[in-house]
């Protein structure tokens, strides 16, 4: 991704190597373990890699560090379904490749995958890789979800914290989300805040909570119905 004109995320490093957003004064991902929290949460949560099949189709809100499409990434590679996966990630703030690069080195089985998108990251923010389709699309998801044209069979919600990043959990948002979201597609995310919940519930998903990762006791998981 090209940083020119685009807002790229600053982070202080706590000394466990995990990124924090000075933005949101949030963490990146669980300091219990982010590649088991995205494990459960969102692979998981979305009955994956199970419902894998050729042109697939995850989208996310909040790319971070990557760590979810590369945890994703080695699990189509790992379950051996023909074809291609599409990723979309929408991302306001992008890291730095310099950041990417450094975050995830904590995490030795993704490193290869981790190195070849760092490799092929493309301004454009579509990119090509082996088994996987990927776009990034830069901008404030409030405006750049509702101008996509895609639909997804499942929801990565990875935003920061409902209490420190509002914005990305409102009812118009949630409501976009259902709207680009296919006739059983489903949704997964770690919070379990009931604004978020009720929210998505208007949108169209029916809304379960479920048990949640380490120290979080509930997490959200949800299914489109119409």
């Amino acid at each position: 991704m090209d940083p020119k004109a685009k807002k790229i995320a600053s982070l202080d490093w706590q000394e466990d190597g995990t990124p924090v957003s000075t933005r949101f004064d949030d963490p990146y991902f669980s300091v219990s373990g982010g590649l088991a929290e995205t494990r459960h949460v969102f692979l998981a949560g979305n009955s994956l890699p199970d419902r894998f099949c050729d042109g697939f189709h995850i989208a996310e809100l909040g790319f971070g560090t990557g760590l979810n499409f590369l945890a994703t990434w080695l699990a189509w590679n790992a379950s051996g379904t023909p074809g291609t996966l599409n990723f979309t990630s929408f991302e306001a703030y992008p890291l730095s490749e310099s950041d990417m690069i450094r975050a995830s080195r904590q995490w030795p089985k993704l490193e290869p995958l981790a190195k070849l998108l760092h490799r092929n990251l493309s301004p454009s923010g579509k990119m090509t890789l082996p088994g996987v389709r990927l776009e990034i699309v830069i901008g404030d998801a409030r405006k750049t979800l509702p101008a996509w044209q895609g639909k997804a069979d499942a929801w990565f919600l990875d935003g920061f914290s409902p209490s420190k990043n509002p914005e990305m959990w409102g009812e118009a948002l949630m409501t976009a989300v259902g709207q680009h979201t296919i006739t059983n597609g489903t949704f997964a995310t770690y919070t379990a805040a009931g604004h978020v919940r009720r929210a998505l519930g208007s949108a169209g998903f029916s809304v379960s909570r479920v048990s949640g990762f380490a120290r979080k006791r509930h997490m959200s998981i949800g299914r489109m119905l119409v």
